[in-house]
């Protein structure tokens, strides 16, 4: 816990685009982010993400919405409902893949305890995960439906705290410590600026993939040890093959968009993937959500009434012909937010003594210098 690290950007990694003040997430107006980390003994290292986009205030309030499966081994409950409907109305929570159930019902207990009026007797909440098992005893009972509460009730705006936190506590990336990571950028719209921005929880990458600012280092980065394939272990429990685990992406913005514009965003998280070095492995599942915090009426549910009326909405949008400035934040602050994952999170040993080194982030900079970057 005492290893110096430090964002990307502090570092001197060269990265394009303008931030927001916090380059995070939550430098979209309104959006919160909660954390319960969970470590205990040597078998849990796992914990409870919460990101609300209205705050808690505005649960219940829909966003548009979009989502985007690039690779479909995972879970993101709650997506056949935003396909239908294009829109978020709950907070959307990130844990571990066997601790979604849970979550998914702490979720409705809060709504239920907090947001009465919202859905007495239905709600659809959104739960998502990647696996934790080689530091965390994934089949324990360590996350409960409380700890869904708690990250919801701790959410809150301004900075955000990167690596072995939240549900990103016991994670892996590119065959270094991952977790949680978060980045953003201002898009200028002509007199008006908009944020685009990002949350990562990052599981994914074999680490002779990774690509940090365009310099390929993680062959030069590699332990010797790793295997391309799975082998069993002197105890018999097979090897996790190298780039499986998932990433789990939430791209938020407050630019006035369509619910097809918002999963256009959702696609582009690819890209962003991509410059990190990753191939997509097809023992990793990558879920993605986007969401617009505009026009915060128009996609409001209305039953039907007694006198007869048909109301109507309306709902103001960047054309599409213009929606090129907002797919480069996205590419942009994903790339980087996996960077902050990278750079943030610290070695951890856990569960049966398995440790995960932290990058090493004085050969990052040495093999970037050596790259002219």
């Amino acid at each position: 816990m005492g290893e110096d690290r430090k964002r990307a950007r502090e570092l001197g990694i060269p990265l394009t685009g303008e931030p927001g003040p916090w380059n995070a997430i939550t430098d979209v107006p309104g959006v919160e982010v909660g954390y319960v980390t969970l470590v205990e003994g040597e078998d849990v290292r796992t914990g409870v993400t919460a990101l609300l986009p209205r705050g808690r205030d505005g649960v219940g309030t829909p966003c548009a919405a979009g989502w985007h499966s690039f690779n479909g081994n995972g879970e993101m409950t709650g997506t056949a409902w935003i396909e239908e409907s294009g829109s978020l109305a709950v907070p959307v929570v990130i844990t571990n893949t066997y601790a979604v159930g849970p979550v998914h019902r702490g979720v409705v207990e809060w709504v239920r305890a907090n947001r009465r009026g919202m859905a007495p007797e239905w709600l659809l909440p959104v739960v998502t995960e990647t696996w934790d098992g080689h530091l965390n005893d994934i089949h324990g009972s360590a996350v409960e439906s409380r700890h869904a509460a708690d990250a919801i009730e701790a959410a809150a705006s301004g900075p955000v705290e990167e690596g072995c936190v939240g549900g990103g506590t016991g994670m892996r990336c590119y065959g270094f410590k991952g977790g949680s990571g978060t980045a953003s950028r201002v898009v200028r719209y002509g007199e008006d600026r908009y944020t685009v921005g990002a949350f990562v929880q990052a599981n994914f990458g074999a680490r002779r993939e990774l690509v940090v600012a365009g310099v390929t280092m993680g062959r030069e980065l590699s332990d010797p040890a790793e295997t391309p394939a799975p082998e069993p272990t002197l105890g018999g429990e097979p090897q996790v093959p190298p780039g499986a685990g998932s990433v789990i992406v939430v791209v938020a913005t407050d630019a006035p968009l369509l619910p097809g514009q918002c999963k256009a965003l959702a696609r582009r998280v690819t890209l962003g993937l991509a410059r990190t070095g990753t191939t997509g492995s097809h023992f990793s599942g990558d879920l993605f959500l986007a969401f617009s915090t505009a026009n915060p009426s128009a996609l409001t549910s209305t039953f039907p009434t007694d006198d007869g009326s048909t109301p109507y909405e309306s709902m103001h949008f960047v054309p599409w012909g213009r929606m090129d400035p907002f797919y480069g934040a996205v590419v942009e602050s994903v790339e980087e937010a996996v960077l902050n994952v990278l750079t943030g999170a610290h070695s951890m040993t856990g569960r049966a003594g398995h440790h995960v080194p932290a990058l090493p982030l004085d050969q990052v900079t040495e093999l970037l210098a050596a790259r002219g970057q």
